[in-house]
């Protein structure tokens, strides 16, 4: 008799596809951003520079982060993050401001193109949710709460650096 290894019986299999489904969910969503760009004939930006925006700006698009912060709360790896910040600097949707105590730290601040970007992005999530929540209601919120669960198990997992304890996810 061939032995093929362990045996897993997933107890869950949705838990278990669900980070891939993230994934691909982030990438649609990439995608529309794209689309939508396009539609305001905005081409030098990508995606993921548009929707850095809205984590340098905040919901208010008056928002100030340091460099340091962006990369923390954005989770954005390092060298992506300092790719995309050159670009949007260069681009012109960022003013990066360097400090005057630690000219190693740097202040960022969305220019008024960045927050013709951010607005546009703002709206088009406006749409989306009103479309979501008409037809899904109380479904958006119990995924949403399921998601933000799961954010916190992998967030636990990363700071123990030890995967979640088989307990029900």
């Amino acid at each position: 008799m061939e032995d093929k290894g362990p045996s897993f019986e997933p107890r869950n299999q949705a838990a278990q596809d669900l980070p891939r489904l993230i994934e691909r969910m982030h990438r649609r969503y990439l995608d529309v951003v794209r689309i939508e760009l396009a539609r305001h004939n905005f081409f030098d930006i990508s995606p993921v520079q548009a929707v850095m925006l809205g984590t340098i700006g905040g919901t208010s698009g008056n928002e100030e982060i340091s460099v340091r912060d962006l990369i923390e709360r954005g989770y954005y790896l390092g060298s992506n993050a300092s790719y995309n910040l050159k670009n949007l600097v260069d681009g012109g949707y960022v003013d990066r401001q360097t400090s005057l105590r630690d000219k190693r730290s740097a202040q960022l601040k969305l220019s008024d193109k960045g927050r013709t970007i951010l607005g546009i992005l703002t709206q088009l999530n406006v749409t989306m949710s009103e479309n979501l929540v008409k037809n899904e209601g109380q479904e958006i919120e119990i995924t949403y709460q399921t998601l933000r669960h799961f954010e916190r198990r992998w967030t636990e997992a990363i700071r123990s650096e030890e995967p979640p304890k088989d307990e029900s996810i």
